[in-house]
């Protein structure tokens, strides 16, 4: 991208950012919303100083940035923040980006969690963001959540969130799903594990790529998680627990033959499967 002494205002500057990102989905979006980042300012601000020259510094990020998009690297890594379940998680190259979909398995673990009088006990695998972990916590009061993860970096992702979120009944282990696990009769279990099948992972969109590899691959068949979960879940989960796992949108037949108990399929908003809720332990 050309850099040098140019003068433009905050006006001229998002339309060039607009026009750059014309070929990409959501690109006049993405355009404000860098600038908005950039200038660390809100949409209000933009709008009502659109007259406002910015300075050469902030023109220069805000264009190496519109190329990072361009290349496919998604915003949220840019920003370094999505908001989930109304809150805002930092974000970066290590760890997944919460999608909203996710969002359903954090409501419906709430959900039986508020059927629970006194303390709870909730273990999150595969935490990553921290996202699914924090916000039962942020929302469950009384529920103590034990969130783990492979990645050291991830784990320290997820402490930052926590803080950030000030979210204080969490605790965080490095552990291979549950190797490091010394807490048992958890109440619920509850993980969106790595389900894309090895062979599709090509396949995926560039934005999807530049999430981290280990955090999406599930495997030749994509159930090498749903595997592990399934066949230890019983030795952690009290006996009228319940365990609640993310699944792809055409996974609910093979995962459901991983079950040896009752169980139940929950949909997302576009009418996907989308959670498993296998009770008991």
């Amino acid at each position: 991208m050309f850099k040098g002494a140019i003068i433009l205002n905050i006006d001229e500057l998002l339309k060039q950012g607009k026009q750059l990102l014309k070929n990409v989905e959501d690109g006049h979006i993405k355009a404000r919303i860098l600038l908005e980042n950039v200038l660390n300012k809100s949409r209000e601000y933009i709008v009502a100083n659109s007259e406002l020259d910015v300075d050469q510094n902030n023109i220069d990020i805000y264009l190496e940035n519109i190329d990072k998009i361009k290349s496919g690297m998604p915003i949220q890594y840019i920003t370094n923040k999505q908001e989930f379940m109304k809150m805002d998680f930092y974000v970066n190259k290590n760890v997944l980006i919460p999608q909203p979909d996710t969002e359903i398995l954090v409501e419906e673990a709430i959900k039986i969690c508020n059927t629970y009088s006194g303390d709870i006990k909730v273990l999150d695998l595969c935490t990553g963001s921290g996202a699914i972990g924090i916000s039962i916590g942020k929302y469950v009061k009384n529920a103590k959540v034990y969130a783990t993860d492979i990645s050291d970096e991830a784990i320290n992702i997820a402490k930052k969130n926590a803080k950030q979120n000030n979210v204080n009944n969490i605790e965080f282990i490095i552990s291979d799903m549950f190797d490091n696990i010394k807490e048992t009769n958890f109440d619920i279990i509850v993980s969106n594990p790595p389900y894309i099948e090895t062979d599709v992972i090509p396949l995926l969109s560039e934005e999807v790529k530049k999430e981290p590899i280990i955090a999406l691959d599930g495997g030749k068949d994509g159930l090498k998680f749903y595997k592990i979960i399934l066949s230890e879940y019983k030795k952690y989960l009290e006996s009228e627990g319940y365990l609640l796992l993310e699944i792809g949108y055409d996974q609910a037949k093979s995962v459901g033959k991983l079950i040896n108990s009752n169980y139940n399929i929950i949909k997302d908003l576009a009418g996907n499967d989308r959670v498993v809720i296998v009770e008991g332990g």
